[in-house]
């Protein structure tokens, strides 16, 4: 596994968990899906369903704002593609 690849559907959970204190998360290792995508050589695919009060009131665009800063340390160390759901409480 090249390092671009070492990045965890567990480390992204524990990392959303941190910083957004979920009522519920789902992170899915995609990248399965993906094998052979030119992208799939920089990095894995995720997909995260995420439920959080701190999500009450912002908008989709702030919300998705919320998870990728959340994310900001990980994602280049190998997160290619990530599917977002990130709904309020």
């Amino acid at each position: 596994m090249t390092p671009h690849q070492g990045v965890t559907a567990e480390q992204i959970q524990s990392a959303l968990t941190l910083a957004l204190q979920p009522l519920s998360i789902d992170v899915t290792d995609d990248s399965h899906l993906h094998a052979g995508h030119e992208g799939a050589k920089s990095g894995r695919h995720f997909s995260v369903h995420v439920r959080a009060q701190c999500f009450n009131g912002l908008s989709h665009v702030q919300r998705h704002r919320l998870v990728y800063d959340a994310l900001r340390d990980l994602i280049p160390q190998g997160i290619h593609a990530l599917a977002i759901k990130a709904e309020p409480v």
